[in-house]
């Protein structure tokens, strides 16, 4: 699937529709200058997305693939177009926007290019993942974003997503309490909150670690200037001097393309700590359906109590109202009937209502549940993929030392 690019270690879920149909890649990133929306020069990074038809790939036609450029920020609409319209979907994550976690040596510049190449793989990664989806990857408007350069953004606010996202925003950030919340989402948010939790303490260590080991390989350095220099003194010992010393000088410079493999598995990481937030919110989709159904049950049960009320006269609550109505007599018979009619047509709404929020309810938790699930062994899979991987390179990395251990040693034994 790389397009003759650079390919991720994403593991792509069979039976994807989109996936079967067209290779995607994100081919190449490009640094441009122009005006912003207030008319200030700025500078901002396009990527080059390239998709090919499956199959004229399968019978061995080599089409050049369609090409278009997309920025950063056309990424995120695509996902806050997804999260609003599948709520019951944990949706793919973004590469980070600035980078975090890092060791301070590396450049947190947006506009690095290590750090703009990785968010390259991590925006193929992102497609990938979104084109692997079962629902995800049939989206028109996904397509559209794959495969037409002019029109996507009028598209997609063609959808009217973004009154759904004001709404949800608002909804989302606003404080209530359930009273019946289903066992398992309040489990899975309590484990989106651990995942979370334990992958940002993963994530620092591997900094601290890196930091201590740029250090030490640095000093070695220090060995390869030393035994450079004790070397011009010495007649016999010279010429193993040297060349220990050089042994060392590489291994000093070595640290840095190791540090630099390293993000992509701490890339790898960062991706699960954003998919941790992902859950969350559609946990948090479930907690407020649950929500306004509960609402809209105890305004109905509200409205039926007044029913009866006026119909039999007797007041079960206190209330000003029937206060008012005992001090100052009772109202007229037409009075009684026109508030009686109205109570009938808000009952029959909120009967209707009762009916709608509890059908929205049950898909929610039914798609939900699913996709979690989906998810779950989604990241068994990738988390043991990419630490076992880590693992590997550590051993590697420690091997390489050895190697240039030995070498020196086979220096000094010349001598």
């Amino acid at each position: 699937l790389d397009c003759g690019c650079t390919g991720t270690s994403l593991m792509v879920e069979e039976g994807s529709t989109l996936l079967r149909r067209m290779e995607i890649c994100v081919a190449e990133a490009e640094k441009r200058s122009g005006k912003n929306a207030v008319n200030m020069q700025e500078t901002f990074t396009v990527y080059l997305i390239e998709t090919r038809p499956m199959d004229a790939v399968a019978e061995g036609r080599n089409p050049a693939p369609d090409s278009l450029w997309r920025r950063y920020s056309e990424f995120e609409l695509l996902r806050n177009y997804l999260i609003v319209t599948y709520p019951y979907i944990v949706v793919p994550p973004l590469p980070e926007k600035r980078a975090e976690f890092v060791w301070h040596k590396l450049s947190a510049d947006n506009m690095d290019p290590d750090f703009v190449e990785r968010r390259r793989v991590g925006l193929e990664n992102f497609l990938l993942r979104v084109a692997s989806h079962p629902v995800l990857s049939n989206d028109k408007i996904l397509y559209h974003f794959l495969t037409e350069e002019h029109g996507w953004k009028e598209a997609v606010c063609e959808t009217g997503f973004q009154a759904k996202v004001d709404s949800r925003l608002r909804a989302l950030s606003a404080t209530f309490r359930v009273r019946n919340p289903d066992k398992r989402f309040m489990e899975m948010k309590h484990y989106s909150d651990e995942l979370q939790s334990h992958t940002s303490q993963l994530l620092r260590a591997r900094a601290r670690v890196a930091d201590r080991l740029y250090g030490v390989y640095k000093v070695h350095g220090n060995y390869g200037r030393v035994f450079s220099e004790w070397s011009a003194i010495e007649k016999e010992m010279g010429d193993g001097l040297q060349s220990a010393g050089h042994h060392m000088d590489a291994y000093a410079a070595s640290i840095d393309d190791i540090l630099e493999e390293e993000e992509h598995y701490a890339d790898q990481l960062k991706e699960y700590l954003s998919y941790a937030e992902a859950l969350r919110a559609v946990c948090r989709k479930h907690e407020l359906s649950q929500f306004e159904l509960e609402m809209a049950s105890q305004d109905l049960i509200s409205k039926k109590q007044q029913r009866e009320e006026l119909t039999t006269g007797i007041v079960r609550t206190f209330s000003f109202k029937g206060m008012t109505n005992k001090l100052f007599g009772q109202e007229a018979p037409e009075q009684r009937e026109a508030r009686l009619k109205l109570l009938e047509e808000l009952i029959a709404e909120g009967e209707e209502s009762v009916k709608e929020k509890t059908v929205e309810r049950e898909e929610h938790v039914e798609r939900a549940w699913v996709d979690m699930q989906r998810f779950k062994e989604q990241k068994d899979k990738d988390l043991r993929e990419a630490l076992i991987s880590y693992a590997v390179m550590q051993i590697s990395m420690c091997k390489k030392g050895i190697q240039v251990w030995g070498n020196a040693k086979e220096c000094f034994l010349k001598m």
